[in-house]
């Protein structure tokens, strides 16, 4: 069920706040990263049985080690801890890997007004894959349990993804995404960094990726859980 909530412009706290968490979060080699948090305009829902598959696009020779996403929460007291992760060649896949990510660190972004904003940042075991994949989230849980809070994946469209990207890691960007009662939809908020054929991101660039979420205000529009 689609909802439509109106909200005030994210502050100049928000915002610095937005960009000082993408600073801190992208630790190691950047292997694909599809733009900076939007924050204000929809979020996809990654649990009650809803799943969202973004496409990315990893350089020669890379290892997979580390997701970071942006995720909506109407708790304030009651964080995502475990998702199901999958990385496949094709949307929704699971060929390449399949597990539960666990051992998460949240950071509050900030508020739009009715949800609070966090970016999730999950370590795992290396997962060697070059070129061309889709990574899927489901089965979003939180501290109170699993199905019992909404977690939505923040949408940005990809706003903000170019001139980022290692060489190779930019040929799929802005990400493809699909979400499973729908179809086709735009991309979400995500990075992925690890090993192998990227580069490190100059905190210049970092900073300037906040820079579309000024202004920024109006109706949101929600995918959730009916």
């Amino acid at each position: 069920m689609k909802t439509q909530l109106r909200i005030a412009s994210l502050s100049l706290l928000t915002i610095l706040c937005l960009m000082l968490a993408a600073t801190s979060a992208l630790a190691g080699t950047l292997l694909y990263d599809n733009g900076p948090p939007n924050g204000t305009v929809n979020a996809w829902t990654i649990n009650f049985g809803y799943v969202v598959s973004d496409s990315f696009v990893t350089p020669a020779h890379s290892e997979i080690t580390d997701l970071h996403f942006v995720y909506w929460d109407a708790s304030s007291t009651d964080p995502i801890t475990t998702v199901n992760m999958q990385i496949g060649t094709s949307p929704f896949g699971s060929d390449i890997a399949s597990e539960t990510l666990s051992g998460v660190t949240n950071t509050l972004l900030g508020s739009n007004g009715n949800y609070n904003l966090y970016q999730a940042d999950y370590v795992f075991a290396a997962i060697p894959y070059s070129g061309t994949g889709f990574v899927t989230l489901s089965d979003a849980c939180t501290a109170s349990g699993c199905d019992t809070n909404p977690i939505y994946w923040d949408e940005n469209g990809g706003v903000g993804c170019g001139g980022t990207h290692p060489p190779g890691g930019g040929a799929n960007c802005p990400s493809t995404a699909y979400e499973n009662t729908i179809g086709t939809i735009s991309s979400e908020a995500f990075t992925l960094t690890g090993q192998g054929g990227g580069t490190t991101p100059e905190p210049s660039s970092i900073l300037l990726l906040g820079s579309g979420i000024v202004g920024l205000a109006g109706v949101l529009r929600r995918r959730l859980q009916g």
